[in-house]
């Protein structure tokens, strides 16, 4: 099969969707890789590096011609004409926050199995875990930066200092962004509350951390209670595939002191604040009644060197069964099956049909 990987092109997106090495295996597979030029460049690695290990450099119109396409974030409007029916494409998709590219996929017929639906037996989700760990810790040292006063905050610092309270980290679910924010936070000395609606992952969540957390069911009630309290609230809440749920409304806000930060990880997938929308890196921050929102949707792409590797060391045994059995094995893998998002027109995915009020069919209908 001819695997094309083409640069990412959404605003300062530096990660790669597949490795040098990564290249090299699928060479040695019978394969071929065809490279857009300097899709490598911002994780540092080098075209060179890429035709060491066989692969072909070219534009990008040579890289989204080949049978299988593999990207890290979805495809933008300037992309969309690259979308057709005999195309298997490979990458996070998030179309439930994204009517346009969904509609798009469906008019091309474009078969799209999205990454963050990728589903296992003991229904956790391996090809989103790496980045929402990424995205988990990255989302404390934003919302750190962004209670400075310079820059808009209430000018708390979160580890505090002897003699003075340190800030308060309130993060809205307890999976791997909220595990992963709630390590970070500590590790800054912030007091920290995590909210979740699962009774036994707060269980966990405060065995592992030996009683350093503070654990409370996730309620409006108890939200209510929290923000007046909080200097940096970060929204975790993930239903695979579907939009997140809005647990903080537009009139919680003024409960919330002036100058304290919302960083919505959950943003790609609608978010969980209902305030929140999409920002980039080179503006990552916009303030409605007073508090700050950081809704960078690619927030791994800040650290493209870390996540390039983090990434494809959970992609590439997939995109292995794909170039090495194609379509077919969407058939037979029940992993990737649940990842398929479109085929040949059709959606497949019931919380993205529900999202929009389109019709959907199973996967395993519109697989044959």
């Amino acid at each position: 099969m001819q695997i094309g990987l083409p640069k990412e092109i959404k605003v300062k997106e530096n990660r790669v969707a597949l490795t040098p090495g990564g290249a090299a295996t699928l060479i040695r597979r019978g394969h071929s890789v065809v490279v857009q030029e300097g899709a490598g460049v911002g994780s540092g690695l080098s075209d060179q590096q890429y035709i060491d290990a066989g692969a072909t450099i070219g534009s990008a119109e040579d890289a989204w011609a080949a049978e299988m396409v593999v990207k890290v974030k979805e495809p933008i409007a300037s992309e969309y004409k690259y979308l057709r029916e005999d195309l298997l494409l490979f990458t996070y998709l998030h179309l439930a926050a994204d009517r346009p590219l969904t509609e798009a996929l469906l008019a091309a017929g474009t078969t799209g199995v999205a990454y963050e639906t990728v589903q296992i037996e003991d229904r956790s989700l391996p090809l989103l875990t790496p980045m929402s760990e990424v995205a988990g810790r990255l989302s404390v040292q934003a919302g750190a930066y962004h209670l400075q006063k310079p820059v808009g905050g209430r000018g708390v610092l979160l580890g505090g200092v002897p003699g003075v309270q340190p800030g308060h980290v309130v993060i809205l679910g307890g999976g791997v962004v909220g595990t992963n924010a709630a390590k970070m936070a500590m590790g800054l000395g912030a007091r920290v509350t995590i909210l979740d609606v699962s009774h036994r992952r707060l269980t966990y969540l405060d065995d592992v951390f030996f009683g350093r957390l503070r654990t409370m069911m996730s309620s409006e009630a108890n939200i209510r209670a929290l923000l007046p309290e909080t200097d940096l609230l970060i929204g975790g809440v993930l239903i695979p595939g579907a939009k997140a749920p809005n647990l903080v409304t537009r009139d919680m806000l003024g409960l919330m002191q002036e100058g304290s930060v919302i960083a919505d990880v959950a943003v790609d997938q609608g978010g969980c604040v209902e305030t929140i929308h999409a920002t980039t890196h080179d503006d990552p921050t916009y303030v409605v009644d007073g508090v700050v929102h950081y809704g960078v949707a690619n927030m791994p792409g800040a650290v493209p060197r870390t996540s390039t590797f983090a990434l494809t060391n959970a992609t590439f045994p997939y995109l292995l069964l794909l170039a090495d059995e194609g379509r077919y094995v969407l058939k037979k893998n029940a992993a990737l099956q649940l990842g398929v998002n479109t085929h040949r027109g059709q959606l497949t995915y019931g919380a993205v049909a529900e999202a929009f009020d389109l019709p959907h069919v199973e996967v395993a209908t519109a697989l044959g």
